[in-house]
């Protein structure tokens, strides 16, 4: 365990060290939507962001939007802009995809590096015909995102993995990394950090991995480790859920109340109390793992990454305290029990999963995930539209004719059969806004829900 703090603290300061800001923070009405493949249409992260910025930013509402199909590549992503993509008028527009494109088995075969430019190249001249598009939407602000890696250097029994497969998914980060200085458009690298995180781990255990047993799609840890790099790219490190800081000594002499309100401090030889209102919630981490095949949970990537030191931080400091240990309720919920000297040097509420500020992130943590499987039903309805119908010209039919020429092809197409229960449903425009409706409602108590809340805070000493 000591030598993985270690390793965490290494890598953090190397982090620190080379990220600045680099993408444009969400602004009040944002549509932000991400394009990318499975990794994108079954993955958090996306929903991950959305929740920092519920908790973080309250009262700024914003939309953040899965464009993702499992199995795309650059070219699939092309033909789906117009009915997929650019119909959500997205505001930001991130761009992710290379994983299929860079292909897979033959990297073990008898020319892989031949393969390798083989599909180095297709997947360039995909990118210029997106490429083309892009620059046809003047107001929606462009992000290139280099995305997740393939891990070649896990050790996973019974997946040998392909050797070369990330090399050439790097040369196809590096072409988006110049076509954003091109076009002045934003740009993000995540292949190489999570890489840099793979390898700092693996030292002390060759089976980890940020990107699932399959080495290619992220468990939830690695998709907060995902958000974590894109909230601090936009600039988000030191932004804290609120900081206070009291002098005991001097009759709760407020010193410090960034981003909240202190009032009616009251205090005498035992107790210190006072009125707390902040302008945020603290982020809620999730202790579940969850999404089709998952095994580890958002809060695993904590071990990894500092989210709670950098983005995470509800700091409640009390000095000038007489030597002893100290009750904390909140809203005469008892939250804790600390000493003097802990309270001197702070503690961050944001770990205390029994305030009721936590909560009330919790309720809208849960909101969120409802409101996440919603819409993942339809990217499982969008992948048989686009994946098969539109090749079929039957895009967007609906009609009986789609229903036999599917089932004709079930026994041919694995994923076509784990999506005709799902089709069977959405082909129906009853259902499809029903469900639209529901994932309104969701988002509207999600921004009626966290909306912070004063609280009364009490502090104790004990006899």
């Amino acid at each position: 365990m000591k030598r993985i703090y270690i390793a965490l603290v290494i890598f953090a300061s190397l982090v620190t060290a080379s990220f600045s800001q680099t993408l444009i923070p969400f602004k009040d009405g944002e549509r932000a939507v991400f394009l990318g493949n499975s990794i994108t249409d079954g993955g958090h992260y996306h929903s991950y962001i959305w929740l920092y910025y519920m908790t973080r930013f309250p009262y700024m509402n914003i939309q953040v939007m899965n464009a993702g199909i499992g199995g795309d590549t650059a070219y699939d992503m092309y033909k789906r802009l117009d009915g997929d993509v650019f119909s959500k008028n997205p505001t930001t527009l991130f761009v992710t995809f290379g994983m299929n494109d860079s292909g897979y088995m033959e990297y073990n075969g008898d020319n892989p590096q031949e393969f390798g430019n083989q599909k180095y190249q297709e997947c360039y001249k995909n990118f210029q015909k997106i490429e083309k598009r892009l620059l046809g939407l003047p107001n929606t602000k462009i992000v290139m995102l280099g995305g997740s890696p393939y891990d070649e250097h896990a050790k996973i029994q019974g997946n040998t993995a392909l050797n070369g497969k990330n090399d050439v998914m790097i040369r196809i980060v590096e072409f988006q990394r110049k076509a954003a200085e091109k076009h002045g458009w934003q740009f993000l690298d995540l292949n190489e950090t999570m890489s840099d995180i793979n390898a700092t781990f693996q030292k002390q255990d060759s089976t980890f991995t940020l990107c699932g047993n399959d080495r290619i799609h992220p468990d939830n840890d690695g998709h907060m480790v995902m958000a974590y790099l894109i909230l601090k790219a936009q600039g988000f490190v030191g932004n804290k859920v609120a900081d206070i800081e009291i002098d005991a000594n001097k009759k709760g002499s407020i010193i410090k109340s960034d981003n909240c309100e202190i009032s009616d401090v009251t205090q005498n030889s035992k107790e210190l109390s006072f009125t707390y209102l902040a302008n945020a919630l603290p982020y809620p981490i999730d202790t579940v793992a969850r999404g089709w095949g998952a095994k580890k949970s958002q809060s695993k990537a904590l071990k990894y990454i500092s989210f709670m030191e950098e983005m995470n931080q509800e700091l409640l400091k009390i000095i000038g305290m007489k030597k002893g240990s100290y009750s904390l309720t909140i809203d005469n919920e008892n939250v804790g029990v600390w000493s003097s000297e802990e309270f001197k040097n702070g503690i961050n509420l944001a770990k205390e999963t029994k305030t009721p500020q936590y909560q009330q992130s919790l309720a809208i943590m849960h909101l969120n995930e409802f409101r996440w499987e919603i819409e993942r039903n339809f990217r499982d309805y969008a992948w048989v539209q686009f994946g098969f119908f539109q090749e079929k010209g039957l895009l967007f039919a609906n009609n009986a004719k789609s229903v036999e020429v599917m089932d004709q092809n079930l026994d041919k197409n694995l994923w076509l059969r784990v999506h005709r229960e799902t089709y069977s449903k959405y082909m129906h425009q009853a259902v499809r806004e029903a469900r639209e409706k529901e994932m309104e409602l969701l988002i509207s108590k999600i921004y009626e829900t966290n909306k912070p809340v004063s609280r009364r805070i009490k502090i104790k000493k004990i006899n």
